[in-house]
């Protein structure tokens, strides 16, 4: 049964039911969340509610010496497949490979450096693949990389 649910301050807590098929969670009246199908959607102080896109996976890792998690979600492991050249497991497959990454590392000391998906590697519903780069474009290893995966 579709179901809203408030959270009032003046009437405690009310529950209505209507042919929405939305479960829609209230306070005071405001809509704040809602689920319909399986589309979550959320306000989170934003002023609407609107579709949540969550992180899908996420990992900070030792890019150096021997390869380490420090924490992650979603992710088995970080294969080192040389200088600066990563693959990220994913513990549950993304539903395609039509995902977006976003990624970022500590400067080694030695100039600025950056993360980019690995030319040769695709984007597969499994793993992704990545590289580190330096200031003079050749592949580095640093001590914290931070990767964040988005479906």
């Amino acid at each position: 049964m579709p179901v809203t649910l408030n959270a009032s301050t003046s009437n405690g807590f009310a529950a209505t039911a209507d042919n929405s098929g939305v479960l829609t969670l209230q306070s005071n009246g405001t809509s704040a969340a809602s689920v319909s199908g399986s589309n979550f959607q959320m306000d989170s102080g934003y002023g609407s509610v609107a579709t949540a896109y969550g992180c899908r996976a996420w990992v900070n890792f030792n890019g150096t010496g021997t390869v380490a998690i420090r924490a992650s979600g979603n992710v088995t492991s970080i294969t080192d497949n040389g200088t600066g050249d990563y693959t990220i497991n994913f513990t549950t497959a993304m539903s395609d490979a039509n995902y977006s990454f976003t990624a970022a590392c500590q400067n080694s000391g030695t100039g600025p450096q950056f993360v980019t998906g690995k030319s040769s590697g695709t984007y597969s519903t499994t793993q992704l693949a990545i590289q580190v780069w330096n200031y003079l474009a050749s592949l580095s290893d640093v001590p914290y990389v931070n990767v964040s995966v988005f479906r």
